[in-house]
């Protein structure tokens, strides 16, 4: 599968969003939550670092996630059975989802702050 033309690696990329987004209430919710910050980014039209931030956090979540969702799948599907080593790498996959979560909450309420609030 190496060295595939672009638009088939394309393919696959919009294949695997496409399959989080059906398969993962997460990612739809955090794609939502992707949504609302472009709409109070475009209602408020900010200075372009504060879009530079927010859209950079709302993409890490995102990416986290599809991180978290393949590495899931993959553990399932090669280990099905309850073991504490794969609860450990499942847990810690989340807790990555979860930190990056918080980091774009505390952006998310400092461009509030800065520029909704004043």
């Amino acid at each position: 599968m190496k060295n595939q033309p672009f638009h088939k690696r394309m393919g696959f990329a919009l294949q695997g969003l496409s399959s989080a987004f059906r398969m993962e209430s997460s990612f739809r919710l955090q794609c939502l939550a992707a949504l609302m910050v472009l709409i109070v980014l475009a209602w408020n039209r900010p200075a372009m670092i504060w879009w530079a931030l927010l859209l950079l956090n709302c993409g890490m979540v995102l990416a986290a996630e599809l991180f978290n969702t393949a590495l899931e799948n993959l553990i399932d599907h090669i280990h099905p059975a309850l073991h504490p080593c794969i609860k450990t790498v499942k847990d810690c996959a989340a807790g990555a989802v979860l930190i990056l979560s918080l980091s774009a909450i505390c952006v998310f309420v400092a461009f509030l702050l800065e520029n909704v609030v004043c």
